[in-house]
């Protein structure tokens, strides 16, 4: 069946294709027993045009994979490798997923349309290419939560349950399947280089560079040489601290900070076992099969870092060893630097470093503090008067913090005027919240608290993204 109408969207723009099949294989999409709508993420389809979508054309394209007038004719799986949990694995690539489109924000940007669960493809595997209902609502949760918070992250922009029952070892089986649509600024990874590098396809990792440059930096296109490879890996290198610093300040562990999970435009995606931290604890772990803690909260930099280097190691054939290595070390500088912007922006003021970040943190670690709760509480110059934790900030530990946060100049247009501080108590998405929001829908096919709890989340990302 085909759309009733074509689809709005805006000026195609497919220039992925263009770099050639060594990069990636055209596939089909799985044929699904149904397409239910269950997520339409209009204010993200907005920003690429897709939001005058028939419901009906929505699913034809969102969920049978229609292509869109003018766009990719047939999806294309990615190909890449990548480090997992520092050990490095070249059996990867798109295995439940594929990039569906290409199209220009308003701003111009080049944004992807990205799936997840769209049917097996050469890189699958055992796997079956599907996803879970559950995972999908999970996705959702961490998407919205973490773009309110100020994260830069990829967009959920659609869910749509396909009627199959899934086999999975961490949920009660049978589960119910979807099939997911992400709106990124960019998908190519870290493993994209790593399996260029690998298959010693040097002249194909210059292309690579010239590609993210022209669509992603235009701002480096005057770069010439070696100075356009340390160009490209400079901004990844800011963009990955800037990303590792807004998680900090989150409080969230991404849980997989794999080298195929990271991308050259410093984008959080691909969510599997993510959480928020209840308390600050640096050990505390998103995923049960990270047993040593290697992503662990307080070790999330260090991982960026890692993984970076791993980044930096495939560009050796155009750049000297000792000059990528200096290149690197740029990191812990903009890390620092980002760490103080991140947690100005949770506290609504400017001028915080990472200084002052790292004896919150401290303080936090020490009274076992709610996390959201004393940010919200002292949001804006607040002082936490109504707040259910209101003892600690009466104690002398807390009072070189007060006073700094204090003499902070408050963010432009930064206030506590909005109905969303009217309440005591900040909007969180703790583990055990996001169990109680899916028992429902498990259960009786019940969304409202789900769909109760994205409203609360708006609202707290309109309360904190006024300035």
């Amino acid at each position: 069946m085909k759309p009733t109408r074509p689809a709005p969207a805006k000026i195609p723009a497919i220039p992925h294709e263009t770099l050639g099949t060594e990069f990636f294989d055209p596939v089909d999409a799985a044929d699904f027993p149904e397409t239910i709508l269950r997520y339409r993420n209009n204010r993200a389809a907005q920003s690429v045009g897709l939001e005058a979508l028939s419901d009906e054309d929505w699913l034809q394209h969102l969920g049978r994979f229609v292509p869109l007038p003018g766009n990719l004719e047939k999806p294309l799986a990615l190909r890449y490798h990548g480090h997992q949990f520092r050990s490095y694995n070249k059996d990867l690539g798109d295995g439940r997923g594929f990039l569906f489109a290409q199209l220009r924000a308003k701003d111009n940007r080049l944004l992807d349309l990205g799936t997840k669960g769209s049917g097996q493809t050469p890189y699958s595997r055992a796997g079956d290419g599907r996803l879970t209902l559950k995972g999908g609502v999970r996705e959702i949760l961490a998407t919205e939560m973490l773009e309110a918070l100020g994260v830069e992250t990829s967009k959920t922009l659609s869910i749509i349950e396909t009627g199959e029952s899934l086999e999975r070892g961490d949920e009660p089986s049978p589960t119910r399947s979807a099939v997911m649509v992400r709106l990124n600024h960019s998908h190519i990874r870290f493993g994209t280089f790593q399996y260029l590098a690998f298959n010693n396809q040097t002249e194909n990792i210059q292309k690579l560079i010239n590609h993210a440059i022209a669509h992603y930096f235009p701002h480096l296109a005057s770069l010439e040489g070696e100075m356009r490879v340390l160009g490209f890996f400079g901004e990844v290198i800011s963009r990955s601290a800037r990303l590792a610093a807004q998680w900090l300040a989150a409080g969230f562990v991404h849980g997989v900070l794999n080298t195929d999970n990271m991308n050259i435009t410093g984008e959080s995606f691909d969510y599997g076992p993510w959480r928020f931290i209840p308390v600050v604890d640096p050990t505390f772990t998103a995923a049960y099969f990270d047993q040593s803690g290697l992503y662990a909260y307080g070790r999330q930099a260090e991982a960026v870092a890692w993984n970076l280097a791993q980044l930096g190691g495939t560009l050796i054939g155009l750049v000297e060893e000792e000059v990528l290595n200096e290149a690197l070390h740029t990191f812990a500088p903009a890390y620092e630097q980002a760490v103080g912007h991140a947690f100005s922006a949770r506290f609504g003021v400017s001028g915080l470093d990472a200084k002052f970040a790292s004896q919150f943190l401290q303080w936090m670690n020490e009274t076992g503090a709610p996390f959201e709760q004393v940010i919200f509480d002292h949001y804006a110059h607040g002082k936490g008067e109504n707040s259910p934790v209101k003892e600690l900030y009466d104690k002398p530990d807390w009072q070189p913090l007060k006073d700094h946060l204090a003499a902070a100049p408050r963010a432009k247009n930064a206030s506590r005027d909005h109905v969303y501080f009217r309440q005591p108590k900040p909007c969180t998405m703790l583990i055990n919240e996001v169990e109680d929001l899916w028992v429902p829908i498990a259960e009786e096919d019940n969304w409202a608290a789900f769909s109760a709890k994205l409203l609360q989340i708006g609202l707290m990302r309109d309360a904190l993204q006024q300035n």
